[in-house]
């Protein structure tokens, strides 16, 4: 009689837990990315100059601001900066003062908000300096 009860007991409980959907999922797969856009600035800064460009930011994630053109010379070495708007001026969060053409500096957003990136000469620049600037964000 006790053989037949536990018997029965096991295939009450295997039937409960078949119906019950209890799944588990991987806590370590990322969530899918969130789309990025890519705005391109242009511009000229002259000997000790240095121009701002903002930009808005939907989410959180990568920001990558990519010195893409330098003219006339691609080896000219400048400053390029990323940080935070605050409505007058660009707050640095990080910097490289030796970026050349193809360079870039990458950071994370913590979320929403205006954040800017700024190109500076940096004691190197004898003339005027053409760029474009392409920075991808979330």
């Amino acid at each position: 009689m006790h053989r037949k009860f536990l018997a029965t007991m096991l295939l009450a409980g295997a039937l409960g837990a078949a119906g019950c959907d209890n799944t588990v999922e991987d806590a370590t797969t990322p969530a899918p990315p969130a789309p990025t856009t890519t705005d391109t600035f242009t511009g000229r800064i002259n000997v000790n100059g240095a121009q701002t460009h903002t930009f808005n930011v939907a989410a959180s994630g990568a920001v990558t601001a990519t010195l893409t053109e330098v003219l006339p010379d691609a080896t000219i070495g400048v400053g390029l900066m990323l940080g935070t708007w605050n409505g007058t001026s660009c707050t640095t969060v990080i910097a490289n003062d030796n970026t050349i053409q193809g360079n870039a500096v990458i950071g994370i957003a913590s979320g929403i908000g205006i954040l800017c990136a700024r190109i500076h000469d940096v004691g190197k620049l004898t003339a005027p300096l053409e760029y474009k600037l392409t920075v991808v964000h979330p």
